[in-house]
């Protein structure tokens, strides 16, 4: 305890960036958390009933059932039920636009756990040099204290521990909220491949029509 107060009270101005560092990952982690829980949906049960409706060629049935669903899902269908009834041809285009969309809102934010992961360690490296280089300034004045020597070598190894923390933490959340936004995308895609699959059968529909109009 009497080192870590010491380093403190000599070190602060390296332990603060670091500091502010694991406050910085602490409300991110926290704000990405409550944004991903909730926006989370069923989505096994959701996809059957979709695509029911889909079949039935009930676009508004659809819609509402986006509506339910909610969140960030049920805005990505509601999207894709709207580009469907506008421009069929051209919606594989228009729904990369809208799902991109979708995952910027879902990366928000994550690129500062990503840099203080980069960088936090670095912070306590450079604390723990230049407390090292004080240490053997303080040692050239003042003799042989080998106490004194290992105050200072103890108190500089705090800021590396400090700074391996906050990144450590910081890299573990970052990955964690990766591969959840992963799965959105995962998501995302079955939607698309679901609608897709609406337009390619009601094309297929049309194709017989007119070759049995021909035929006739």
């Amino acid at each position: 305890m009497d080192l870590l107060l010491h380093s403190i009270k000599l070190d602060w101005p390296v332990l603060l960036p670091i500091l502010i560092c694991s406050i910085l990952t602490v409300m991110v982690a926290i704000d990405r958390a409550a944004f991903y829980k909730e926006n989370k949906r069923n989505v096994i049960e959701f996809i059957p009933r979709l695509q029911k409706e889909l079949q039935k060629n009930n676009l508004i049935g659809a819609q509402n059932l986006a509506n339910q669903c909610g969140g960030i899902i049920g805005d990505v269908t509601e999207e894709a039920v709207r580009i469907l009834s506008e421009q069929k041809k051209g919606f594989s285009r228009s729904f990369d636009i809208a799902s991109a969309l979708a995952t910027r809102k879902l990366e928000h934010r994550l690129t500062i756990l990503g840099t203080i992961g980069g960088v936090a360690p670095f912070l306590g490296l450079f604390g723990t040099v230049v407390r090292i280089l004080y240490t053997f300034q303080d040692l050239a004045s003042q003799g042989n204290q080998s106490a004194a020597v290992a105050m200072g070598i103890g108190s500089a190894l705090i800021a590396t521990a400090f700074g391996l923390g906050v990144a450590i933490i910081a890299v573990v959340c970052y990955n964690t909220f990766q591969s959840t936004v992963k799965r959105f995308e995962d998501d995302f895609q079955l939607i698309k491949l679901l609608f897709l699959s609406f337009v390619d059968s009601e094309e297929d529909i049309k194709v017989n029509s007119a070759s049995s109009t021909v035929a006739l």
